[in-house]
């Protein structure tokens, strides 16, 4: 029986697109194209969304390798800009919570939870969460689900693990969690998983 759901964040709850923030950094850098853009700071966009790099040194960093000439107020509207509502997930998200205790797990940084609680009253209906850059540890690798099970005090086999990436699902698996591997596109594949479950 389900008693508990762990939600990821990207392309679960909102969608997202990273190359909207390619595309702004790159237009206020000396680093024009959108690829070689990309290449440069994903070593640093990983670092920090691990907690290895505090938001300081992430931007910082980012100015530096980019020779970026905007604001830090600019780079970080950049990075929060990338989401939109995954509507059908807000609505079935609503009417959980009134049955359920919701939790977040998610690979995420400082700055785009401060974005996403700003900008979407749906996280208001979370109990709590787990981000990597906080724990330091990150999807798929272990260390994350088993912090986020004794953080919430979850029980695996009563919990259903929602997540877009199947490397992040088969982990949970191996853990012991029930799990739906999710596409915004597919989310009527969601709604039958939820009713063989028992969840009308």
């Amino acid at each position: 029986m389900i008693r508990t759901f762990l939600f990821d964040i990207g392309n679960v709850l909102v969608r997202f697109d990273f190359s909207k923030a390619v595309r702004a950094l790159a237009a206020l850098s000396d680093v024009s194209d959108e690829s070689e853009v990309l290449a440069r700071i994903e070593t640093v966009k990983i670092a920090y969304e691990d907690g290895q790099l505090p938001r300081t040194d992430f931007i910082r960093e980012i100015i530096s390798i980019l020779k970026y000439r905007g604001t830090e107020t600019e780079l970080v509207a950049a990075w929060q800009d990338i989401f939109t509502a995954n509507e059908p997930m807000h609505d079935l998200v609503r009417k959980l919570r009134a049955n359920f205790p919701l939790y977040l797990l998610s690979n995420t940084s400082d700055i785009h939870v401060e974005g996403l609680f700003r900008d979407f009253d749906i996280f208001r209906n979370f109990t709590g969460a787990t981000y990597s850059y906080v724990v330091r540890a990150s999807k798929p690798h272990p260390p994350i689900y088993q912090i986020a099970t004794l953080e919430h005090g979850l029980v695996p086999a009563e919990t259903l693990f929602i997540d877009d990436l199947a490397a992040n699902i088969a982990t949970a698996k191996e853990l012991g969690f029930q799990t739906h591997h999710y596409h915004p596109d597919r989310h009527h594949e969601l709604l039958a998983t939820l009713v063989t479950h028992g969840i009308a």
